[in-house]
């Protein structure tokens, strides 16, 4: 069994995070419960920082809200000298409220509405990454009419396809994100942006995929991004000043995942940075990049409680848990894999293979296939690890099953970040219309 972060097991055989025994958690909180290990989220913040402040170039680590977005994670990237990344009205809202400096917000997304543009004006955000012609020009229309002009960055896809799973690559050719390179595009998007007279454009971003375990992709579109912006240079006479490398660091979820240390990851992008502008001679731009699954994903931990089991002799165990695909729709979405443990008796080897299914009313609500565990009884707190990224941000009230509650826990000490939704918040925006509630009464 892998632990992440300050996971242990204590005298009584228990689960502990952050210093905080599960069994205690779920007794006080409930399950499905989501943990955060809010030592290792700081942890990982800090790698990131302290590697970019070692390179010596100028640079922001923006944290991609999109992993898990919560006002409580807004605070935490505040305090670590992050940058925030949002895609939608409700993760900027988020950040908003939760106090995060508006200039540090960057605003990305293929389908920036109106009003979402509108809200992003008026609170005065850092930049907007500009995904398509016509944001671009919708953008200077909604600036100028408030009379202010904007940063931007342009979103190019520079033809690098990641190693990763075909629903999350974003970065090669055939994608719904950006500019391309390769057919002009991003070229007329740079003549088009320099035009406009309330954008101010920085340089340009790009986002090769997900879960990356190596650095060859982020070296070869450091590469790539250099020679538009030299072609850009030479052609156009517009310099930029930064380039954003976007995310995808990758973690383990399971063994044989094999991610790099992140200054590993770090320093091969900075390095790739230095070499590709320098002999263009070319002034090194300020570099950005956006972790979101490298600083949360393994310091998530969901904990369930085991309900009922089926065993299909010859064929497989089920387990049940009171969870499944509306607080993990991952591994129905992706066929993610996890790793997880008998919580309450964590000292205890593995001896029974199981498969754990959730509680929807689906027959893929299936949360790990082929579990090695202690034998599990009805009860038992099975704890999922690495969930901490796209969990809660993905959930959902599929068979009107309630959204659990997400806590903190750091030297002891459990703090509540998101309530567990009521029966009463299920309904809440529900409304009956008047001429059905007279048809009801007359019958």
């Amino acid at each position: 069994m892998y632990l992440h972060g300050t996971s242990s097991i204590n005298a009584q055989g228990h689960l502990e995070i952050g210093g905080c025994d599960v069994t205690d958690l779920a007794k006080q909180y409930g399950t499905p419960l989501y943990i955060v290990d809010e030592t290792l989220v700081r942890q990982r913040a800090r790698e990131y920082v302290e590697a970019f402040r070692t390179s010596g170039l100028k640079f922001q680590v923006a944290y991609a809200s999109k992993a898990f977005s919560t006002m409580a994670m807004c605070a935490i990237a505040e305090q670590e000298d992050m940058s925030l990344d949002v895609v939608s009205d409700g993760e900027l809202y988020t950040a908003l409220k939760a106090g995060f400096p508006a200039a540090r917000i960057h605003f990305h997304g293929n389908n920036k509405t109106p009003d979402e543009i509108n809200m992003a004006l008026d609170a005065n955000i850092g930049c907007f990454v500009v995904d398509n012609f016509i944001e671009l020009q919708l953008l200077n229309a909604l600036a100028g009419d408030k009379g202010k002009k904007v940063n931007v960055l342009l979103r190019v896809t520079p033809g690098v396809e990641a190693h990763t799973h075909d629903y999350i690559s974003t970065g090669q050719q055939d994608s719904k994100f950006g500019f391309d390179v390769s057919n002009g595009a991003a070229f007329r998007a740079v003549q088009e942006a320099a035009g406009l007279a309330n954008l101010e454009l920085l340089g340009v971003h790009s986002h090769i995929g997900s879960q990356i375990f190596e650095v060859d992709g982020f070296q070869m579109a450091a590469g790539k991004v250099a020679q538009f912006a030299v072609n850009v240079r030479d052609e156009l006479n517009v310099t930029f000043r930064v380039i954003n490398l976007g995310g995808g660091f990758g973690i383990r979820y399971v063994e044989g995942d094999t991610p790099l240390p992140i200054a590993t990851y770090v320093k091969a992008i900075t390095d790739a940075i230095k070499s590709n502008f320098g002999e263009a001679n070319y002034p090194l731009p300020e570099i950005w990049v956006e972790p979101g699954r490298s600083i949360v994903g393994d310091a998530g931990t969901t904990l369930y409680t085991i309900g009922t089991s089926k065993d299909i002799p010859g064929v497989r165990k089920y387990i049940a848990v009171d969870g499944g695909m509306t607080d993990n729709p991952r591994p129905a979405l992706y066929e993610s894999k996890y790793e997880a443990v008998i919580a309450n008796r964590a000292n205890q080897a593995a001896d029974e293979t199981v498969t754990v299914a959730g509680k929807c009313c689906e027959s893929g609500d299936k949360l790990i296939i082929d579990c090695e565990l202690s034998k599990p009884e009805v009860g038992d707190l099975l704890a999922v690890f690495c969930t901490g990224a796209y969990n809660y941000a993905m959930a959902s009230n599929y068979n009107r099953i309630r959204r659990p509650s997400v806590v903190f826990v750091k030297d002891g000490q459990a703090d509540l970040v998101v309530k567990r939704e009521s029966l009463d918040d299920i309904v809440g925006n529900d409304v009956i219309p008047e001429r059905m509630k007279r048809t009801s009464a007359a019958k």
